[in-house]
């Protein structure tokens, strides 16, 4: 007589299936379930706190505005976050440090859905004090958004 897994309650989209969870907590090929459905290009980070048995996930947010965050909590995270962290670096189809100036940096990043070939978002990730307005600093940017299209095999925007 053999023994069947339950199945988590997590009702995903069509052609997802959960490869790992916890709680009312999974994830898919495609996606992280919170409940809500959050791709895995829109996760900027996750932490996990062993001590209060948290995870907290980060979305990609707009330059300015505060990302949202979520923080859950979680019986048992191993295999979710092993699975978390597959997936959100597979997102990442390029990452790029360019200095800018007096120590500061920014992070160019180019991320898409794993496993599919569409279109990349393209993300950049500023230091504290760095202003995105200053033409000095978005010369920069600009020129490393170019370089990193090029590279990449990008056209960028029509």
């Amino acid at each position: 007589m053999g023994l069947f897994a339950r199945r988590p309650p997590i009702d995903v989209g069509p052609g997802e299936r959960i490869l790992a969870a916890s709680g009312e907590v999974g994830g898919t090929r495609d996606a992280l379930y919170l409940p809500h459905r959050l791709p895995w290009e829109q996760v900027a980070a996750a932490d996990w706190d062993q001590d209060e048995r948290t995870l907290t996930v980060t979305e990609v947010g707009r330059f300015g505005e505060p990302r949202p965050v979520h923080v859950v909590q979680l019986d048992d995270a191993g295999r979710l976050l092993q699975l978390v962290r597959e997936r959100v670096t597979a997102s990442i189809a390029l990452q790029r440090h360019v200095p800018v100036a007096d120590r500061r940096s920014v992070r160019v990043l180019a991320r898409q859905a794993p496993g599919h070939r569409g279109d990349l978002a393209w993300f950049v990730e500023y230091d504290a004090g760095l202003d995105p307005a200053d033409p000095e600093v978005d010369a920069v940017v600009q020129a490393a958004l170019a370089s990193a299209r090029a590279d990449i095999g990008d056209a960028g925007p029509a």
